[in-house]
C-alpha cells in the first residue's frame, strides 16, 4: 500500500512540472528508469565520500530530463553526507569572464549550498556553525584552546590560492558569532558568497583588502571543498546546468577561455590533485560534439571526452565514461511515469484517480500521433500536457477523458522522427514502497 502524499508536496510536484521545472521535493514519487545511469553516479558519490574525486558530463536533448537527473543525484549525495552546490549558467553567469560573470555564478552556487538538514539551500551559515560547534566540543574534550584548534583545522586552506583571506573571513564570522555581532557575521557571509565587488568595501567592513573576484572562481570551489570536510561533511558535489550557454558565446576567444576552465577542472579532478570533490555538468549534444563551437572544437577536451571506441563498436553504453548520454525513456518507463503522475495528482489515494489505465495508453498514443518519438526522448512536454489534462478533469468532473483527450495540445521540443513502436496494453501499478530497483528510488 502506498503512503499518502502530503498536500504541500503534491502541489509542489504538480506546479513545478506544469511550469517545466524540476520540483524541489518529492522526486522519489516520479522517478522512473535510467537505473544503470543512477548506479554509476551513486558509485561516484561514494567515491567522493571516501576521499576520491569525480567529473561527469550529462548530455541530453532539450527537455530530456537532465536537470531532473542531476537533482536526483544531488538528493542522493545529501543523504550520503555530502554538501552540494548548484547553479545554471547564463549569459551573465560563466566560468570565465571579466565583467562579473564568474563571480555571479559562484555567488549563486554558494547561495544554493545544501546539506541533508537544509536541502533547499542557504546552508552556508549552518556549515560554519557546525564547524564551530564541533571544534568547541573537541576542544572541551581534549582540554585544548578552542581558537587554537580552529586555526589548526583551517590551516589546510593555506595550501590553496586565496586560502589566507578565506581563513581570515571564516574567523571573522566565528568571532561575530561568539560576540553576538550580527553585522560582522553578515559581512563575513557576504564576502564568502562573493558579493563584494571592490577592495574598498571589503576592507571597510572586514579589514581584508581582497575579495572573491572573477579570477577566483575555481580556487574558491577548492576552498569550499576543504571547509565542508572540516565541518564534518564527507565532501562537496558541484553541479552546473545549462552549459549550452557557453556554446552560445559568440566570441571565440571568450568561448575558448571558458572551455579552458573546464579543461583545468577536468584535469585536476581526474589526476587526483585534491580530494572529496566532484563535478557534474549538463548540456545538449551540440554543446559537446559541435566541432566549431562545442567542446569538441577544443582538441584537448575532444581527446578526453570522445566516446569509448569499444562500446561504440559493440553498440553498448559505457556508464563509467566521463560523458554520459541520457538514453530516452522506454515506452514502459514513460507509461510508468504517467502512472506515477496520476498517483501524485490523487495525493496517493487510488480512489481519487481521475483516469483509468486505458486513458494512459490512449494519451500516449495521442502523443505518438502528434509528435512522433520525440515524446520518448524529451518527456517534459508530455508530462506537462498530461498534468494539464488531469487539471481540467479535476475542475470539470462532468467531462469524460475519452471525449477530450484528442484535443490535448502536445508541443514538441525537437524535430520529430518516425514512430517506432506501438504501446501495449499492459497494466502497470504505481511504484510501491516495497518495490525493488532504482526505477522507484526513494530516500528514507
Amino acid at each position: 500500500m502506498n503512503r499518502p502524499i502530503k498536500a504541500k508536496e503534491r502541489e509542489t510536484i504538480i506546479q513545478s512540472l506544469k511550469s517545466g521545472v524540476v520540483p524541489r521535493a518529492g522526486l522519489q514519487h516520479i522517478q522512473v528508469g535510467r537505473s544503470e545511469e543512477l548506479k554509476s553516479f551513486i558509485k561516484d558519490v561514494d567515491t567522493i565520500a571516501e576521499g576520491g574525486t569525480s567529473f561527469r558530463f550529462v548530455i541530453g536533448e532539450y527537455g530530456s530530463g537532465k536537470t531532473f537527473f542531476m537533482s536526483l543525484i544531488r538528493s542522493i549525495a545529501l543523504e550520503k553526507g555530502l554538501v552540494t552546490m548548484h547553479a545554471e549558467l547564463s549569459p551573465t553567469k560563466r566560468l570565465h569572464g571579466s565583467d562579473g560573470q564568474p563571480r555571479m555564478l559562484l555567488s549563486e552556487m554558494v547561495s544554493n549550498l545544501a546539506t541533508r538538514t537544509k536541502p533547499d539551500g542557504n546552508a552556508l551559515q549552518n556549515i560554519l556553525e557546525r564547524f564551530l560547534s564541533s571544534a568547541k566540543e573537541e576542544a572541551n574534550s581534549t582540554g585544548r584552546d578552542a581558537y587554537d584548534l580552529i586555526s589548526e583545522k583551517l590551516n589546510e586552506l593555506n595550501d590553496y590560492t586565496g586560502g589566507y583571506n578565506f581563513i581570515s573571513v571564516v574567523k571573522k564570522y566565528l568571532e561575530g558569532h561568539e560576540t553576538g555581532n550580527e553585522q560582522l557575521m553578515n559581512d563575513s557571509l557576504k564576502w564568502l558568497k562573493a558579493e563584494y565587488t571592490t577592495r574598498t568595501d571589503s576592507f571597510r567592513d572586514l579589514g581584508i583588502r581582497e575579495f572573491i573576484s572573477d579570477s577566483s572562481f575555481y580556487n574558491t570551489l577548492k576552498l569550499y571543498s576543504v571547509l565542508v570536510r572540516k565541518a564534518g561533511y564527507k565532501g562537496l558535489l558541484v553541479c552546473m546546468d545549462e552549459m549550452v550557454n557557453l556554446y552560445k558565446i559568440p566570441n571565440s576567444v571568450s568561448r575558448r577561455a571558458n572551455y579552458e576552465e573546464i579543461l583545468s577542472m577536468l584535469n585536476n579532478t581526474l589526476q587526483g590533485t585534491f580530494s572529496n570533490i566532484g563535478f557534474i555538468m549538463s548540456g545538449t549534444p551540440e554543446f559537446l560534439t559541435d566541432n566549431i563551437r562545442g567542446l569538441y572544437s577544443y582538441e584537448a577536451l575532444k581527446s578526453r571526452l570522445c566516446e569509448n571506441a569499444f562500446s561504440k563498436q559493440l553498440g553498448v553504453t559505457d556508464y563509467n565514461s566521463v560523458v554520459l548520454r541520457l538514453s530516452p525513456l522506454t515506452k514502459e518507463e514513460l507509461y510508468l511515469l504517467l502512472v506515477n503522475l496520476r498517483h501524485v495528482f490523487a495525493g496517493g489515494d487510488e480512489e481519487k484517480y481521475l483516469v483509468p489505465d486505458e486513458a494512459l495508453l490512449a494519451f500516449l498514443h495521442h502523443c505518438a500521433n502528434k509528435i512522433g518519438d520525440s515524446y520518448f526522448r524529451t518527456p517534459r512536454t508530455t508530462i506537462k500536457s498530461f498534468l494539464d489534462l488531469l487539471s481540467v478533469l479535476e475542475q470539470y468532473p462532468n467531462y469524460k477523458w475519452s471525449d477530450i483527450i484528442a484535443s490535448v495540445d502536445v508541443q514538441q521540443d525537437i524535430e520529430p522522427s518516425q514512430v517506432k513502436t506501438v504501446l501495449s496494453g499492459k497494466t502497470v501499478r504505481p511504484a510501491s514502497d516495497d518495490a525493488d530497483g532504482f526505477t522507484t528510488f526513494k530516500l528514507e
